[in-house]
């Protein structure tokens, strides 16, 4: 399995340290006792903050394995890559 290239990783990881206090939040309300549609609000808003970073860093790996391909689309950006994979889902 490939390693991920931290140098590329700088939003991915803001991504996924917002998605952390997120979920602090959400530890918070549910020992708080808050009204369950506010805890499952925040708890989906987590859950999207997460997928979007695994499709981040999967569009990243999937961007650098055709670059070293050589291959002509080594020029997508990532933002392109991930729209093409999810485009799968």
């Amino acid at each position: 399995m490939a390693e991920v290239d931290s140098s590329n990783m700088k939003p991915v990881l803001n991504r996924l340290r917002r998605a952390q206090g997120q979920l602090g939040a959400v530890i918070s309300m549910v020992e708080q006792g808050k009204d369950c549609r506010s805890v499952v609000t925040q708890l989906s808003a987590v859950s999207s903050a997460l997928d979007k970073a695994g499709f981040s860093i999967i569009a990243t790996a999937m961007k650098e394995c055709i670059s070293e391909e050589g291959s002509k689309d080594g020029d997508l950006s990532v933002e392109d890559l991930e729209k093409l994979f999810l485009s799968l889902s």
